[in-house]
């Protein structure tokens, strides 16, 4: 008897092994609850609590370089100038990245204002890197420690009205953004990610083979979704609370993944996990193993 126990206990934690290699497990900027989002330690400290994805977000310079930021200017609620004042809801978006060289750029400090939506985040110091050099500190990171390569998801965020404003057109943005892909070798384990249509429409039409994720904000049928985009995504990326299992399966009847963002508590995540969403976004990677109990 104690041998067939010992046989199914095997089998049980092998399978969930198995799910577990399977599902994706992304952290949102890093691992915005509990670190600075979008820097090199926040996104460290991700693969140091198991992700399988990294989930970022860029930026483009006035001298053309990728910045990892989720706006395209200074967010008041975490940054702060140069000199340590701080910056006003008000006056934000005159901190524009896309007018400033990315030497300027560099000199905002991201790390440590307390962030009031975030107020576990550990402090430290810290500034908008480029996605190059965060690539470069995570490929390193993890062959020091002997950890499997991420995936990285890279958001890239814009609106007509923005367009030569606070950044590219999709054509040029998108092209930036490839040349560092490229140039770092992780296409294979690279997916672009947008709201904007435009965005993704370029990647299919230039870059047929890369993978691409639709993210969506609004209760619109997966399939209008699908129709407006005029292809089929490799992931459909919509806001958590739009998520159902009839949702979850006409996504895998059309054989797109379905990874909702964003997934802060144990409860959710166990929910969404038993739908059968194949990996989810979330500020805090830490509740994970507590969602798998």
């Amino acid at each position: 008897m104690r041998k067939i126990l010992l046989i199914l206990s095997l089998t049980l934690f092998t399978f969930l092994q198995v799910a577990a290699q399977k599902f994706d497990l992304q952290g949102n900027r890093g691992a915005r609850g509990i670190m600075p989002e979008n820097t090199i330690p926040g996104m460290l400290r991700a693969l140091q609590l198991g992700v399988t994805t990294l989930s970022m977000n860029v930026a483009i310079s006035k001298d053309k370089q990728v910045v990892l930021s989720q706006e395209p200017y200074f967010n008041h609620e975490f940054s702060t100038t140069p000199d340590g004042k701080a910056i006003t809801f008000k006056d934000q978006k005159n901190y524009n990245i896309y007018k400033m060289d990315y030497a300027e750029v560099k000199k905002f400090d991201v790390g440590n204002k307390v962030h009031s939506r975030f107020p576990y985040q550990e402090k430290i110091d810290a500034y908008k890197p480029l996605l190059e050099e965060t690539i470069d500190a995570v490929e390193a990171y993890v062959k020091k420690n002997k950890l499997p390569k991420p995936n990285y998801s890279i958001e890239v965020k814009t609106i007509p009205k923005g367009d030569n404003e606070f950044h590219p057109e999709p054509a040029e943005f998108v092209e930036l953004l490839i040349e560092v892909v490229n140039k770092k070798k992780i296409a294979n384990r690279f997916t672009l990610q947008s709201f904007d249509v435009r965005v993704l429409q370029y990647v299919h039409q230039v870059y047929p083979k890369a993978k691409t994720g639709l993210l969506v904000d609004e209760k619109i049928d997966f399939e209008v979704n699908i129709a407006e985009l005029g292809f089929k995504p490799t992931v459909y990326g919509p806001y958590a609370v739009l998520v159902g299992k009839g949702l979850v399966d006409r996504c895998h009847e059309a054989g797109v993944k379905i990874i909702p963002w964003t997934v802060n508590s144990v409860k959710d995540m166990k929910y969404l996990i038993n739908l059968g969403v194949d990996g989810v976004v979330t500020d805090y990677p830490n509740i994970y193993n507590k969602a798998l109990e």
